[in-house]
């Protein structure tokens, strides 16, 4: 089996965006990272994706905000952000804690600058098939992953388990504006149907969260398996939704966890943070 390591990819996309930023002349991209609250997953997401930035070279602010700020208060601040012309690119962590309108939230944030396509209308782009638009960033990384190893999903049998926003959503989209065969499984596909699904897929995307649920069972010999799901153990380490040891002797590829779709992500904010500026100063 071949590993799809995240490093490799993000290496590939850090020249492209390295050789961009040098056309600019000097302007420097910046990123807002606007946040409410302390949820730990978030801030996990914050440093991660400030240090990214550091490394490109590339600036990053973050504006946290207290998890009880009111709704009219935290639309206020998003707008003055927005309003910001230094800053090219917006990150909006969500869920937002209870209270805040996060759909209000979305829409205050200029499509332009809506990098991680959770604005109305980057979602409206990406259901069109329009690529004009931003996706978001998670889904992206996974195509990126599966264009860098040469897979053609074209006519592919492809099944997405997990249905959220960030990852299964967009990314069933995603795959059938490239013309796959999409079946996608949520929390209330049946074991039977979810196993018969994956068992018959060409490629599996797994974005569940839930620790191991796909095992060498649900895996067709020589399947593609991208695992985007991400668990903490109760040995303190990170592991994903596939048993990636026990389907080594059945996939032809897989990405591991830690180490594989979440060491693209940050990369692929920073490349659609310079495209955003790219856009802006046309």
């Amino acid at each position: 089996m071949i590993e799809l390591r995240g490093k490799e990819v993000a290496a590939a996309i850090r020249a492209q965006i390295e050789k961009d930023v040098a056309a600019m002349e000097g302007h420097i991209p910046k990123l807002a990272i606007v946040r409410a609250g302390e949820e730990e997953d978030d801030m996990a997401y914050e440093r991660g994706a400030l240090k990214r930035m550091a490394d490109l070279g590339l600036e990053a602010e973050s504006y946290a905000f207290p998890e009880d700020i009111s709704n009219e208060a935290f639309q206020a601040e998003l707008k003055k952000i927005n309003d910001d012309p230094a800053v090219n690119g917006i990150l909006l962590l969500a869920p937002l804690p209870k209270g805040l309108d996060e759909a209000a939230a979305t829409a205050i944030i200029s499509p332009e600058k809506d990098i991680d396509g959770i604005g109305p209308v980057n979602k409206m782009k990406l259901y069109e098939g329009d690529t004009s638009g931003f996706a978001p960033c998670t889904a992206q990384a996974v195509m990126e992953v599966l264009d860098y190893a040469d897979v053609d999903v074209t006519g592919k049998h492809i099944t997405v388990v997990g249905y959220g926003m960030t990852v299964g959503k967009p990314l069933s989209i995603m795959l059938l504006n490239r013309k796959a065969t999409v079946s996608i499984c949520r929390s209330r596909t049946t074991e039977e149907d979810l196993k018969k699904l994956c068992s018959a897929s060409d490629i599996i995307v797994a974005a569940t969260g839930k620790m191991g649920m796909i095992g060498p069972d649900y895996i067709k010999e020589g399947a593609v398996v991208i695992d985007v799901g991400i668990s903490m153990g109760e040995d303190g380490a990170i592991h994903g939704d596939v048993q990636f040891a026990e389907i080594a002797e059945i996939a032809a590829m897989a990405t591991p966890v830690p180490g594989g779709v979440g060491a693209v992500t940050t990369t692929i904010l920073a490349k659609q943070l310079v495209r955003a500026a790219k856009i802006q100063r046309a």
